[in-house]
């Protein structure tokens, strides 16, 4: 080996060491965003419903209600209506019947699935549920070196932990913090009624209240 071979290797580890140190997780973030972001966890809702001979009970499609009002305020992909596999006609009817509840309280047939699970009995309980999200909300007490007195002008551990944790809390779906919602159709009848006016040289701006005494002719004393 080259004699000057193994001081330049030593040299090469001494620089690599001074670069690493203690700081395995990386440089430090350069502002909040590159720390603490808005995140979700999955979850499930699902309700059990026992089957019986009859067909469901009343507060059986109650609860189906419950679970369809709860589903389209979640803005879910689908339902799924889980029957226990085994062939038992009362449990499948069960499960059928389940789903033409949901589609008759107005959840699109396209978005309720039937399927089979294994179960130990194959009278067990009618599953049905859909795939909820909750927003993540960091334990910015749980933060350490938050309150250490720094002066390397670098944002501290905790910078930025506090403004996400409010907004995880305060979000109303968090399925908004995966993706932004649809917009909505536009007006094209309003829309058509202002290139109207406006052809026919007439103002398109709503009109104006007069003042009276320089109040608001309409306004309520």
């Amino acid at each position: 080996m080259n004699r000057y071979a193994i001081p330049l290797l030593l040299a090469a580890a001494g620089l690599s060491a001074c670069a690493t140190g203690t700081g395995d997780a990386g440089p430090p973030p350069l502002n909040a965003l590159s720390r603490y972001v808005l995140q979700v966890e999955p979850g499930v809702d699902r309700i059990a419903l026992a089957v019986h001979e009859d067909g469901l009970s009343g507060n059986q499609q109650a609860a189906l209600g419950a679970l369809a009002g709860r589903f389209a305020r979640e803005r879910a992909e689908v339902i799924r209506i889980e029957a226990p596999a085994g062939n038992d006609p009362v449990a499948a009817r069960a499960a059928w019947t389940a789903r033409e509840v949901l589609t008759g309280l107005g959840v699109p047939a396209e978005r309720v699935v039937v399927l089979a699970y294994d179960a130990p009995n194959p009278r067990a309980p009618v599953l049905a549920g859909f795939e909820t999200l909750r927003a993540h909300v960091p334990n910015c007490a749980a933060v350490a070196g938050g309150a250490q007195l720094s002066y390397s002008n670098q944002p501290t551990a905790d910078f930025g932990c506090a403004v996400t944790a409010n907004l995880a809390a305060q979000i109303a779906n968090p399925r908004d913090i995966v993706a932004p919602r649809d917009l909505d159709a536009p007006d094209m009848g309003r829309r058509a009624k202002v290139f109207d006016t406006y052809r026919a040289g007439q103002p398109t701006a709503a009109p104006q209240e007069t003042l009276v005494d320089g109040r608001v002719s309409q306004a309520v004393d």
